[in-house]
Parts: structure tokens; sequence; C-alpha cells
């Protein structure tokens, strides 16, 4: 019995296995953009200036991706003063009582060789509802390269279902990604061919 008891505290002290490696990715914001436009009577399109950019991978598998972009809100820039404010206020984005604009998706389905879809969920002005982000990548097997896509989404679904004075907007807004990316440890993640 004595010598169960000792096995058992020897188990707990002594270090387990590591866990199997897995591919880490960086996201570098320097050289990568956050934007989205809208078919409007004058053109809306602008950028955020503040987000954050995650991808992990639980395994070497491409499709057990999980991606997390936070984005300010208020960091809004279409350069013009104006029209910032007005999608700042709470008829847009009601960036006071909901700073953040999120994406976060847990799988990735691969489409082609180069092309893939991430089925997700999307909140603004804490209202989720899914989305699908379709991007391209480059760079496939060289540990470094670019995410590029687009999700578009009905402003109204999400409460925005005012207008700015003077200026006739659509329904539909896109959003384009351009993520840079490089492995900074693990192994290289597998495609399927």
């Amino acid at each position: 019995m004595r010598f169960a008891v000792l096995c058992l505290l020897a188990s707990g002290l002594l270090p387990s296995p590591a866990p199997e490696e897995v591919p880490v990715f960086a996201i570098t914001p320097e050289v990568s953009t956050v934007q989205f436009s809208v078919k409007a009577s004058v053109a809306i399109v602008g950028k955020f200036d503040k987000w954050d950019a995650t991808l992990t991978f639980p395994s070497t598998d491409v499709t057990t991706g999980v991606m997390d972009i936070k984005i300010q809100a208020a960091t809004v820039n279409t350069g013009s003063g104006m029209k910032d404010d007005k999608l700042r206020s709470k008829d847009f984005f009601d960036v006071k009582h909901d700073p953040l604009i999120t994406f976060h998706s847990n799988k990735v389905v691969q489409t082609g060789p180069t092309t893939f879809n991430m089925p997700g969920t999307f909140t603004i002005r804490g209202v989720s509802k899914p989305e699908t982000l379709t991007f391209t990548v480059t760079g496939k097997g060289t540990g470094t390269g670019d995410i590029k896509g687009t999700m578009a989404f009905d402003r109204k679904e999400f409460g925005m279902n005012s207008g700015i004075p003077f200026i006739k907007i659509a329904d539909r807004v896109e959003v384009t990604v351009d993520l840079h990316g490089k492995r900074v440890s693990g192994p290289p993640l597998v495609f399927k061919e």
C-alpha cells in the first residue's frame, strides 16, 4: 500500500510527456489590413487602425484552424471626420456600448489548392450572426504568406438601419482582410492536394 502511494506521488511530481508540437503562427499587423466598403452615392471605403488577429492550430491539419479577429470599432478611418463620427455613433457601430467588432471561427474548409472558407460568428453592435470568410493563401508550405479574404454582411441584420444625411447607402457591406502571417514554431501545416 505504501509503495502504491509513493508511485502516485512520484507520477504527480514527474513531468508528463510534452504534447505533440503544433504549428504556431504570428500575424504582423504592420503589413496587414482590415478594410470595408459599402456601395453608396458617395463612396464609403475605410479601414480600422487598431485590431488584433490570431490564427492557431491544435494540430498540423489545416482544417483545425482557429481564427479570432478583434477590431477596435472607434478606430474606423474613412479619411472623412464626418463619416467616421457617423459610423461611430449609435446609428452604426455604437462604439460607446459595443467597442469591439469580432469574428471567431474554429473551422477551415479547403475548397481548392489555395482557397478556403472559414465559417464563423461575426459580432457587431452586440449582435452575433453566422458569416463566412472566403480567402486565398499565398506562400503555402513556406511558413510565411498572406491570407486575403472577404466577408459580406447585411448591415440591417445587425441593427444598422439608419442612413447618412444626403448619402444613399446600400445594405451590403463587404469586409476585406489582408493578413500577413509567419510560422514562428512547430511543424508545417498539412494541406489536402
